[in-house]
């Protein structure tokens, strides 16, 4: 067998890596998600994708997505190959470390190529070192699913001040279902954990007085509605209900309001997310009229 080389590209070398043949099952492949396309956007950078090749010719591909103005990526969004060998070793080479998001159609465990496709690329990440973390799925919400009414239960106001946004994060995380909250918590500890999910919302682009915290009809602070918007879409940021408060459905609540604040602004569609087993969440998507549109699983 030839000699492998792993490198990463250098400028104007998008044809090559849109040279591997990959049929486009699973990872976030769509007619505006051309490596040339994002690196115009700024998400993709050449030292940031990397390539194997044999006699010149790409067996295997990785690209790593940074935010515009970041100097690190956040995230491994694309991972092909056509030698599995090559892809676990371009994984051990190459020098980014993040978390892997490989993205799948909602039905991919029920249809044969997709499953051979997402199960080729959850062994090479595995064989590469790897380590599954939680399955989530990607809501879209259109103007077509209506939009939801008010339940009225709360009471919703901005707060300017980001330390009490801040404590209001650190009290949501307490027992939280969310599997990245949980892992930052385990590591980092309860503050640090906050912090970097406050610090996530900030760094987004929308304004920060969008913000809402939410207070029950006698005053209790019950949880944090923050709607954004990232460089696509705007997003449903963070949805937070205190631990004192679970148990009422109030997830629902904050995910209408930060609905209806983004359709205020203008909004003709909403993406969203949350981990499988945040059933309380899921099922406020399900009843807000949020749809699935994708099945995503993420490795740290």
């Amino acid at each position: 067998m030839t000699d492998l080389v792993i490198r990463p590209l250098v400028a104007e070398e998008g044809p090559l890596f849109e040279s591997l043949p990959e049929a486009g099952l699973v990872g976030p492949a769509s007619p505006g998600h051309t490596y040339d396309a994002l690196v115009a956007a700024g998400e993709y950078r050449p030292e940031w994708t990397w390539v194997a090749l044999r006699e010149g010719t790409v067996v295997a591909r990785a690209a790593w997505r940074g935010g515009t103005a970041s100097d690190v990526p956040f995230v491994l969004d694309v991972l092909d190959f056509t030698d599995f060998d090559a892809a676990v070793q371009l994984l051990r080479t190459a020098p980014v470390r993040t978390e892997y998001t490989l993205v799948l159609p909602p039905d991919w465990r029920d249809v044969p190529a997709a499953k051979e496709a997402a199960d080729a690329r959850i062994a090479a990440a595995t064989a590469a070192g790897l380590r599954f973390l939680v399955e989530r799925h990607r809501y879209r919400w259109t103007p077509d699913h209506g939009l939801p009414t008010r339940p009225g239960r709360l009471r919703f106001r901005p707060e300017p001040d980001d330390e009490i946004f801040l404590a209001a994060f650190r009290r949501v995380h307490e027992g939280t279902l969310d599997a990245h909250a949980r892992r930052a918590t385990d590591e980092s500890g309860l503050d640090a954990a906050a912090r970097e999910d406050l610090d996530i919302m900030l760094d987004m682009p929308s304004p920060r007085s969008w913000w809402r915290l939410a207070f029950t009809g006698g005053g209790e602070l019950a949880g944090l509605s923050i709607p954004g918007r990232n460089q696509r879409d705007p997003v449903i940021g963070y949805i937070g209900v205190l631990p004192e408060q679970r148990g009422h459905g109030y997830a629902y609540d904050l995910l209408v309001e930060a609905t209806h604040l983004l359709v205020a602004e203008g909004a003709d569609r909403i993406a969203a997310a949350t981990d499988t087993t945040n059933r309380p969440m899921a099922a406020a998507f399900a009843r807000a009229g949020y749809p699935i549109t994708e099945h995503r699983i993420d490795f740290v």
